[in-house]
């Protein structure tokens, strides 16, 4: 066997170190998002680390589990969360690398992700409640438009940045910025259709409103409800890793400033720096969005498939573009 090189160690563990980190800072994430949405409402908030106390108060609590349910409701939230931390392995953050660089095509995290859905409308549907039917049916509709979108997407992405390997991706599309290419045409439609797709995903506004708890407006949530104590904590957990991890692709594939190229070279002090700089763009953006949900309301049901069709849209404007444009 072949012993591994002093860089080549030296990458996985950094690559593991940022993976950890990226699961770590995912409940800061959503305090930040949390604490900017009151902000710009006139309120004051809970702290941006308050995720991390409501998580700790969870996993004190006991569960409170309906007879009606099966063992995949008892499974569900082991599947989504360890499903959300091995897509995690995939992503690179600060690193154009990750732990498991070899298979690490965004086409797996897509998988990790839908995986994640299924079960989580299978819990909702196995209780036998009237919430968990409903959010089921309206996960099922608008995730059947979503995951479209979505490969047309990473189409793009793909043809613009060379290959679906996420690695390769990040390291293109930091190369190309570090040669003076800001941004292609291409990607300009991809990053509307992504940011769309994001808000779709993670369930924020206009798609869904994760404070809610009423019958009209529930998709997520109405999922998730019969859930209590640890089980909650992990499906909370694994939302915000999921969310953490669409961010970590949106500042990799349209904002790679400071992200290490070649001509920068691995040392203490770029780590560091670039480590900083992705934490700041995921910052950035997740205010980003927190702010952009309180200047527009819950659309109502069947309105979000012509929100989705401009994702679809601009994703074939970004192919039309990409061959245009060579």
């Amino acid at each position: 066997m072949v012993e591994p090189t002093a860089v080549s160690l030296q990458l996985q563990i950094i690559g593991v170190v940022q993976t950890l980190g990226l699961i770590g800072i995912a409940p800061l994430i959503t305090g930040i998002m949390r604490k900017v949405k009151a902000r710009t409402q006139k309120r004051i908030g809970a702290s941006i680390i308050q995720p991390y106390y409501d998580l700790a108060k969870l996993l004190k609590k006991d569960e409170v589990v309906s007879d009606q349910s099966s063992w995949i409701f008892r499974s569900a939230p082991w599947i989504m969360l360890i499903s959300t931390i091995t897509a995690a392995l995939f992503v690179p953050s600060f690193l154009p690398f990750s732990p498991f660089n070899a298979a690490g095509d965004i086409l797996v995290v897509i998988g990790l992700f839908a995986l994640v859905r299924f079960f989580t409308m299978l819990a909702g549907i196995d209780v036998a409640s009237a919430f968990g039917g409903l959010g089921a049916s309206r996960e099922m509709m608008i995730s059947a438009i979503v995951e479209p979108a979505l490969f047309l997407t990473i189409f793009v992405v793909s043809l613009s940045l060379g290959g679906t390997n996420l690695t390769s991706i990040a390291s293109s599309a930091a190369n190309q910025f570090a040669s003076g290419v800001i941004i292609m045409p291409s990607m300009i439609f991809a990053v509307i259709a992504f940011f769309v797709i994001m808000l779709a995903e993670t369930g924020r506004i206009p798609f869904d409103n994760p404070a809610t708890h009423l019958e009209l407006t529930m998709v997520h949530e109405a999922m998730v409800l019969e859930y209590s104590g640890k089980s909650l904590a992990m499906v909370q957990f694994s939302q915000s890793i999921k969310q953490v991890i669409l961010l970590s692709l949106f500042v990799n594939f349209f904002v790679p400033v400071g992200m290490l190229t070649p001509a920068i070279g691995l040392s203490a002090a770029s780590t560091a720096s670039t480590a900083l700089s992705f934490l700041a763009k995921a910052m950035l953006v997740s205010a980003l969005v927190a702010f952009a949900e309180t200047r527009v309301a819950k659309w109502r049901l069947f309105r979000i498939p012509d929100l989705l069709a401009v994702a679809i849209a601009s994703s074939m404007m970004g192919v039309v573009f990409f061959y245009f444009w060579r």
